[in-house]
Order: structure tokens, then C-alpha cells, then sequence
């Protein structure tokens, strides 16, 4: 899958979970904490036909590593100092809207940020349910109803 291309449909995936002969989907993890940034990679780097490129402390590195690397899926952490992700997200969208991005945190989707909604984010996933089977199926769904923004 060529980067900032439309994901594949479900039927795409082998019995094992990888994609075909595909190109693996492009991730970058973006939280300003290591510890969560270190287990999103060990998900990630678990999950068959995905792969982390990129890793990013900030709002404001993760708007410049988009810009510079195109990754496919930006697993983008909300509370971060300086651009938090939800303006993060909105720049980014706003300049490759090919990008899909999720909004992680540890909120209740009822408790987000009114602004959560608008920055073009794709889906919301509480980091309680983050997991190898919720970030494929978002991927393969471009956001799921289970964990809509709109």
C-alpha cells in the first residue's frame, strides 16, 4: 500500500493477519511519556503487517515528523505540553489529509475535549483498550463506530 493510501478492506488481511505482499501500514506513536511510547512500539512492532517509523515527545515534533516522513497511522496521545495532540492532529489533517490519526488518552470518550471532534481525527481510543486487535480493526474501518469523534 503505497503511504497515505486508503487502508485495504478486511478481506485484504491473510489468515495470519498480514496484509498480502503489501507494504507495511506506516505508524508513528507520538506521547511526551517513554514508558507509553515503549509499549505502543512493543504493540505495534507485535501486530503483523504494521510497523513504527517514528517516535515523537510533542505535539510540535509530531507535526514535523508527518510532515517529513508521511506516515500511513499517527497514534496521537491528547495531554502533552506545548501543542497538545488535538492541535497536533488539527495541523496535521489540515496538511496530509491522507493521514489517519487517533486520539489516545486516558479519558472517557463522554469526557474529551469539545475540540476532540473537530481536529479531524479519525477515532478516539482510551489507552485501557489500546491493543493490537482495536488499532487493526480501526485501521481496516478508518475509525469504528464503537469509538466514534462525529
Amino acid at each position: 500500500m503505497s503511504r497515505g493510501s486508503t487502508p485495504p478492506p478486511p478481506s485484504a488481511f491473510r489468515q495470519d493477519g498480514a496484509m498480502g505482499d503489501e507494504a507495511p501500514v506506516r505508524v508513528l506513536v507520538v506521547d511526551d511519556q517513554a514508558p507509553f511510547r515503549n509499549a505502543a512500539r512493543a504493540v505495534v512492532d507485535r501486530l503483523a503487517g504494521f510497523e513504527v517509523v517514528a517516535e515523537a515527545e510533542s505535539g510540535e515534533s509530531a507535526v514535523t515528523m508527518a510532515a517529513a516522513i508521511t506516515p500511513d497511522l499517527i497514534l496521537m496521545d491528547i495531554n502533552m505540553g506545548g501543542i497538545n495532540g488535538i492541535e497536533a492532529t488539527r495541523q496535521i489533517v489540515g496538511t496530509t489529509p491522507d493521514v489517519m490519526v487517533v486520539l489516545l488518552s486516558t479519558y472517557e470518550l463522554a469526557d474529551l475535549p469539545p475540540e476532540a471532534r473537530t481536529s479531524g481525527a479519525a477515532a478516539y481510543l482510551a489507552k485501557d483498550d489500546f491493543g493490537s486487535r482495536t488499532i487493526r480493526a480501526l485501521w481496516a474501518t478508518r475509525g469504528d463506530p464503537e469509538f466514534p469523534l462525529k
